[in-house]
């Protein structure tokens, strides 16, 4: 690990931030309360894509939203925003009600959203109304629409956050980036408040398209809520998801001096690059990743209770993962995989996975891994099978990893 991170741990350390609300829209629920029961009862959020531009697809499933956005919001904001951005926006209302509406002056209220492909559903709907209409029929609200920071921007705006409104751009490992970011705000003194996390909705055409000529996607067309089974023999290829999940990072001192409820604490964060290969997995950047975090929350590989597990459902992520934990952490931890459930949603399945962490630690409840029918007998963990896995952790970790060699692991603990 190098220097500049353990001075950093060290330099922040007694400052401590804890999450104090959560909201979520997600192929399991419209709110965080909603797809945490879905996820306990193992539920699926799979289906097969009825719209028309899917069907000569090769892939033609995936995890839709359970509630649509557009209909939560007022009609005339909604028409304005893409579906990104409803996302962000509907998720942080939410959170942001959660954690009490905290009172904090706008200069040091933040506000940090990752996304991996931002409005690309507004671009690519807006390209064709060019290609068949003309220049003159395209939505002034296009470019708005279509930026990545978009989100972020529509969220600092509503709350009045004034402290910084950021969009870390990190593929699949965007949401879980945004939470680090969010805790550097506040250990470095430059906010005190923070709305964290991810967004994404790009279940589109070109898309999927995309992905299936990788051979990245479960090909199980008739069989959607079969099709993602992280660390099963039978494992093809993960589900395409959408959705957003949005916390409240705050000082546990300011959340302790007005009251409010504490989920859970974000110990620490490791981020890390492979610098190796453009989609691949790395087993020593993803350990370098969980390193950083552990030291710079202060636990010890041994008092990891669980790990919420990146685990698409490919067969190479998967196996490269489970023996980075093994290495790292041990075989102690137990492990699941909430992906099973809503499908990868991109740039939102890291802020989802540290969502599910602090929920965990808080409940004492983990979710099992749904399809998990015939365990790889080389994968070496406690895999959650079968039910809820009930346990008193103090300490849980969560993994996201995305295209790029991008790694970021999050260290949450017990309030």
């Amino acid at each position: 690990m190098g220097q500049h991170s353990v001075d950093k741990a060290q330099a922040h350390a007694d400052i401590e931030v804890v999450v104090t609300g959560m909201g979520a829209s997600t192929p399991l629920g419209g709110d965080a309360a909603s797809t945490w029961a879905a996820m306990l009862a193992g539920e699926s959020g799979a289906s097969a894509l009825e719209q028309e531009w899917a069907k000569d697809l090769p892939v033609r499933i995936a995890a839709q939203l359970a509630v649509d956005p557009a209909e939560v919001l007022p009609r005339v904001e909604a028409r304005k925003l893409d579906r990104c951005e409803q996302l962000a926006l509907v998720g942080a209302r939410e959170a942001w009600a959660d954690a009490g509406r905290p009172e904090v002056d706008g200069e040091r209220l933040a506000v940090v959203i990752g996304t991996g492909t931002g409005g690309a559903g507004s671009l690519l709907a807006q390209d064709d109304v060019l290609e068949q209409y003309g220049a003159r029929k395209v939505s002034p609200y296009v470019v708005p629409m279509l930026m990545a920071n978009g989100p972020a921007a529509w969220v600092s705006m509503d709350l009045g956050a004034r402290g910084g409104a950021r969009t870390p751009v990190s593929a699949c490992s965007s949401g879980a980036e945004a939470i680090a970011m969010a805790l550097d705000l506040i250990r470095l003194g430059r906010a005190d408040v923070v709305v964290a996390g991810g967004t994404e909705a790009c279940v589109a055409a070109l898309p999927m398209a995309g992905f299936a000529q990788m051979t990245a996607l479960s090909k199980r067309n008739d069989e959607p809520a079969l099709a993602s089974r992280p660390f099963d023999t039978e494992r093809d290829g993960f589900v395409l998801g959408e959705g957003a999940a949005l916390l409240v990072l705050e000082r546990a001192d300011r959340a302790r001096a007005r009251g409010a409820r504490a989920y859970a604490r974000v110990a620490g964060a490791g981020i890390t690059s492979s610098a190796d290969h453009i989609t691949a997995s790395d087993a020593d950047g993803q350990s370098r990743a969980i390193r950083q975090a552990l030291t710079e929350s202060g636990v010890a590989p041994q008092d990891i209770g669980f790990v919420h597990a990146h685990a698409t459902s490919t067969p190479a992520g998967d196996a490269v993962e489970a023996q980075v934990i093994a290495d790292v952490l041990g075989r102690h931890p137990v492990v699941t995989a909430t992906k099973s459930m809503t499908g990868h949603l991109l740039g939102a399945s890291g802020a989802l996975g540290a969502m599910v962490t602090a929920l965990a630690l808080r409940e004492g409840r983990l979710p099992a891994i749904r399809n998990l029918d015939h365990p790889d007998p080389e994968i070496k963990l406690d895999l959650v099978a079968g039910g809820v896995r009930h346990g008193e952790w103090q300490a849980g970790l969560a993994n996201s990893y995305g295209f790029g060699g991008h790694n970021v692991s999050l260290v949450f603990t017990r309030v």
